[in-house]
C-alpha cells in the first residue's frame, strides 16, 4: 500500500469484518449471529476493494 489513506481504510473495516465475526460467534444460529455474518462479509469486501483501490 502507498497511502496511509488505504492502509487507514484497511484497519478500519479490518476490525469491522472482526466484530461482525464475534457477533457471528456470540449468538450462532440466531438473527444476531446472521446479522453478524452479514456485516463480517460486506465489510471484508469493502475492506478488500479499498485496499485494492489505494494499493
Amino acid at each position: 500500500m502507498t497511502s496511509d489513506k488505504g492502509l487507514g481504510i484497511g484497519l478500519l473495516f479490518g476490525l469491522l469484518a472482526a466484530g461482525g465475526a464475534v457477533g457471528m460467534l456470540a449468538a450462532p444460529g440466531g438473527l444476531v449471529g446472521a446479522w453478524g455474518f452479514a456485516a463480517a462479509v460486506v465489510a471484508g469486501l469493502i475492506l478488500v476493494v479499498a485496499v485494492h483501490l489505494y494499493a
